[in-house]
């Protein structure tokens, strides 16, 4: 009988084995993790998680019985892939042949490389037991160093706050989230954050870490400031977790794949954190850390392995709370030849849009998920239909013009069909 093996039970994995079953695959399927949990949610770590009054149990991304009751077997660790006998090494030692092998095995976090990186009390929030971790100690902390102005490092410094905690978060960049967002986008969560006292230093890295006793005491920056803290939480990106394929000599470049999600090898795809692939929405390629594109790349591969291969083609999307605002991204914002705003996003509901070539490439939203929406819907055509003179026009409304575009598109193919 034809196998499938999926190594990583993260947001792609676990959705990799739901949509082989949904697809009609009836072969075995065995998903293997490396940790103990039964297969959670990522996102809520680094918010409600962290503001909660109880430490909370995770939130499982399928309930206990979907594994049973869909044939997956769940299993723990796997040690190597052998490419030869088409098979992995799991952790107790057995060998496990297949005739498809999903690698879903995502990033770990990016660790400092300063003196003091390894003292008590500096963190990373990556699993539920970091999150736990950090929950419990939230308690006992009076202030916090978070390295890194990130998604991660804001959340983070948000749910702090929240605990009545003083922040200081200090980054590299020149702006929070200075990766992801655009200028404008950027210094209205600055501000937010700076309302609420979180000291922001831009431009600056970690010189080192001091403590004593083996406790963190303080972090250093670049200019030699010194920043009091008794709990540092660093948040500086992830390195894609790719030790598996090149051990199996798979081709790696910042990730494994092509267009279809193929390895080096027809008999592995990969998905997720690990996955570097020709960009759709942007020049080169690209490797993206987000819920949407590991599930949407984890559907892509379960069709290919079902005989009904497509590119992936998925439009990225992002979001984040923060200071009690939720920001929600379509597209990958980056230098746009013109910007235009709808609503007003300071004030709590708006969208920014970045236009290149004439055509919308991205959208930042703010407490507007109509927009978001909308933004996802035109940004699935290639050229986007829409340009900045038509947001001009009395009226306007994003969603408005995204349902005109899809009863457009979809009365062209009645047409088709006829």
């Amino acid at each position: 009988m034809d196998s499938v093996v999926i190594v990583g039970a993260g947001h792609a994995g676990v959705e990799a084995s739901d949509a082989l079953r949904r697809n009609g695959y009836d072969g075995d399927v065995m998903l293997v993790d490396r940790a103990g949990h039964l297969p959670y949610q990522r996102p809520p770590l680094s918010k409600d998680y962290l503001t909660s009054a109880a430490s909370p149990s995770p939130l499982p991304l399928r309930p206990s019985t979907f594994y049973d009751d869909n044939g997956i077997d769940l299993r723990l660790g796997v040690d190597g892939i052998d490419r030869g006998r088409r098979a992995v090494r799991l952790a107790d030692g057995a060998v496990v042949p297949f005739d498809h092998l999903v690698l879903a095995i995502g990033a770990q976090p990016r660790r400092l490389s300063c003196p003091g990186a390894d003292l008590d009390g500096v963190h990373h929030l990556h699993t539920v037991d970091d999150a736990a971790h950090l929950h419990a100690t939230l308690t006992e902390a009076s202030r916090v160093v978070v390295v890194g102005a990130g998604f991660i490092g804001l959340e983070f410094a948000s749910a702090a706050v929240d605990r009545g905690v003083a922040v200081t978060v200090l980054d590299v960049a020149d702006r929070p989230m200075a990766r992801v967002l655009s200028a404008s986008s950027s210094q209205l969560f600055a501000d937010l954050h700076e309302s609420r006292c979180v000291q922001l230093c831009f431009s600056t890295g970690v010189q080192r870490i001091d403590g004593s006793g083996g406790h963190v005491t303080a972090v250093v920056d670049d200019s030699g400031t010194r920043h009091p803290a008794d709990l540092v939480v660093v948040g500086i990106g992830a390195v894609p977790d790719t030790h598996l394929a090149r051990d199996a000599g798979l081709t790696v470049d910042n990730g494994v794949v092509d267009e279809y999600l193929r390895t080096s090898d027809p008999h592995i795809v990969a998905v997720g954190d690990a996955a570097s692939f020709p960009g759709h929405h942007t020049a080169g390629r690209v490797r993206l850390e987000a819920v949407q594109n590991a599930t949407d790349q984890a559907r892509c591969v379960a069709a290919t392995i079902c005989g009904a291969p497509l590119p992936y083609s998925a439009v990225p999307w992002f979001w984040t709370v923060q200071c009690g605002r939720k920001l929600q991204i379509a597209g990958l914002p980056g230098p746009a030849e013109e910007m235009v705003r709808l609503g007003d996003p300071p004030a709590g509901k708006g969208s920014i849009l970045g236009f290149v070539d004439n055509s919308l490439a991205w959208v930042e939203s703010v407490g507007a998920p109509a927009d978001h929406q909308a933004a996802r819907t035109l940004l699935a055509h290639r050229p986007a239909p829409l340009t900045p003179e038509r947001t001009s026009e009395p009226g306007f409304s994003l969603k408005t013009h995204a349902k005109a575009v899809r009863a457009q598109l979809d009365a062209s193919q009645s047409l088709i069909v006829l």
